[in-house]
């Protein structure tokens, strides 16, 4: 495959800094309500907090692709004496869990950088993390071309992944005939 300049965009996270105040959580879910700041739920936010208040320990971590297959890893990870499974750090939304999945209709999000109309000089998340544990960071990088789904694409998959194709088939079908 050819390589291409690409620009990579990073919200970088600085564990030590956050407080787990959350509010990269509700100005995410709001941004991303339909319509837009019309409503506040966490679980529509792309970016979440993996917290442990008894420790004060706080990790926002922000959603990454879509993987229709559960990694092989279930690795432990020890953080200040307090022991967390690999998925809490995990930025994929996959069939084991639902972090990182439309709570009403099970797609999966992916974080997109707040890039909307009007375009977000810095995700929202940043620009609203009042103790910069959270920083936008952009730069260009030579990778291999992908071939790159769109939305509808990737809620299709996820769909076929959970429901199976055939199902999808005849539902779509189904609503077809009505309209």
């Amino acid at each position: 495959m050819a390589k291409t300049k690409k620009k990579i965009k990073v919200i970088r996270i600085d564990m030590d800094k956050c407080s787990g105040c959350r509010a990269c959580e509700a100005i995410c879910s709001a941004f991303h309500a339909s319509p837009k700041y019309s409503s506040n739920n966490p679980a529509r936010a792309r970016i979440r907090l993996v917290r442990d208040p008894f420790e004060e320990i706080f990790l926002p971590v922000y959603a990454g692709e879509y993987t229709a297959a559960e990694c092989m890893g279930r690795d432990k990870y020890v953080v200040e004496g307090k022991e967390y499974g690999e998925c809490d750090f995990c930025r994929a939304s996959c069939p084991s869990r639902d972090a990182f999945k439309e709570p009403d209709s099970g797609l999966p999000l992916k974080c997109d950088m707040c890039e909307d109309d009007p375009p977000q000089e810095e995700p929202l998340c940043v620009k609203w993390c009042l103790l910069d544990a959270l920083t936008y960071e952009e730069r260009e990088e030579e990778v291999e071309e992908e071939v790159k789904l769109d939305d509808l694409e990737t809620g299709l998959e996820s769909l076929v992944d959970n429901y199976g194709l055939q199902k999808v088939i005849d539902t779509v079908a189904r609503i077809t005939q009505k309209g």
